[in-house]
């Protein structure tokens, strides 16, 4: 990293990164083939995605407020940061004039690049938002839990070999030097990993081939995680693969079978000891305020019970993600058939500090974090 500073300007050239800052007023980050990724104007932090939507945010967890920006006012920001660039006293450096060769109408144009490489990404862990996503499948194999809308566009379907390569050297092109701020590679969509390890090698492999050098991470669900064996578990490892992403979303079984997830907390626990005993890391995801007023209590009870039999330690995740009901959902059908009614912003906030408090007690040495899915960007 090589740091120098011009007056109120700070330019900082690292190897995956350029970053200009000006005082404390602005900060301005670009990945190696000179476009945004994120920047502070002092107030709102933007944040650009692989295909050009730009995601602002302002205050505190407490009163966040969140909004994608319209094309217009996405052109609008472009421009300015690009003009601080091209103002900035290092212009004339190789990685600024890198920057300046773009321009707002050609950043806004990544989009199209982004489609011919990517169908639409639903969803990631926070820890992945800035891997190399390679869509080794399309969709959720079982697509039937009531909360989830993430899959219901599309069939559940894994890419054949050639397929899957072509992929991967599209996605390759998309990223080019901007690969470098990349530092691992999520095998989506929803339950990639339920592919057989006869399937998945191979595409371990061309991952590898394509980004060497990256731990490979994967959603996967309990029920059809368990069907694999150890030893295929322990040989995907060999492969790269470091974490596997679970939903448990609650330790209460009748809310599991409420809401149509498959599996059990017992199946969970007995899941989550052979990814451990295969060497591999873990990434929980349990769900705030599912389940409403009538399932709260045994919701935080039971998952904190099924936490503390868990043999997590340091490297592992749980993320505690509150629950967005959505009106067009069969769980909203469900809730309002039922009289379950959703918890109050306040007693959503209790539950998830319950929840993590517990857990960080239960789990020493493992990160306990928010997943909120309003600020999902890739």
């Amino acid at each position: 990293m090589s740091v120098e500073r011009r007056g109120a300007w700070t330019l900082r050239l690292g190897p995956e990164a350029t970053t200009l800052g000006r005082g404390d007023e602005a900060v301005y980050t670009f990945d190696l083939e000179g476009r945004p990724v994120s920047w502070w104007d002092g107030e709102t932090t933007f944040k650009r995605s692989l295909a050009s939507d730009v995601h602002t945010r302002r205050g505190d967890a407490a009163g966040r407020e969140r909004r994608v920006l319209a094309p217009g006012e996405a052109l609008d920001a472009f421009g300015r940061v690009l003009e601080t660039a091209r103002s900035s006293p290092w212009r004339r450096l190789e990685r600024l004039e890198v920057i300046a060769r773009w321009t707002p109408e050609t950043l806004a144009g990544e989009k199209v690049r982004f489609e011919a490489a990517y169908l639409p990404i639903s969803i990631l862990p926070p820890d992945q938002y800035g891997s190399v996503v390679l869509q080794a499948t399309f969709g959720c194999s079982w697509n039937r839990c009531t909360f989830c809308g993430f899959y219901q566009d599309r069939p559940f379907r894994a890419r054949a070999p050639v397929e899957f390569a072509a992929h991967v050297e599209a996605v390759r092109g998309l990223l080019g030097r901007g690969a470098a701020l990349r530092k691992s590679i999520f095998l989506a969509d929803g339950n990639a990993l339920l592919l057989s390890r006869e399937r998945l090698e191979p595409m371990l492999d061309a991952a590898a081939a394509a980004f060497p050098g990256r731990r490979v991470h994967g959603f996967v669900d309990v029920v059809t995680g368990e069907r694999k064996p150890a030893a295929e578990w322990r040989a995907l490892r060999e492969r790269g693969l470091t974490r596997v992403h679970v939903g448990v979303e609650t330790g209460h079984a009748p809310l599991l079978s409420w809401m149509h997830k498959p599996g059990s907390p017992g199946e969970a626990a007995a899941f989550v000891g052979e990814l451990k005993a295969a060497g591999l890391s873990v990434g929980l995801i349990v769900m705030v305020g599912a389940g409403g007023d009538r399932f709260a209590a045994a919701h935080v009870s039971e998952t904190l019970a099924l936490l503390s039999r868990l043999p997590l330690g340091r490297g592992d995740l749980v993320y505690l993600s509150p629950f967005l009901e959505h009106a067009s959902s069969v769980y909203a059908t469900h809730a309002a058939a039922e009289g379950v009614r959703a918890l109050s912003e306040s007693r959503r906030a209790a539950q998830y500090a319950l929840l993590r408090d517990g857990a960080r007690a239960a789990l020493p040495g493992v990160r306990v974090a928010l997943y909120d899915l309003r600020e999902f960007l890739y």
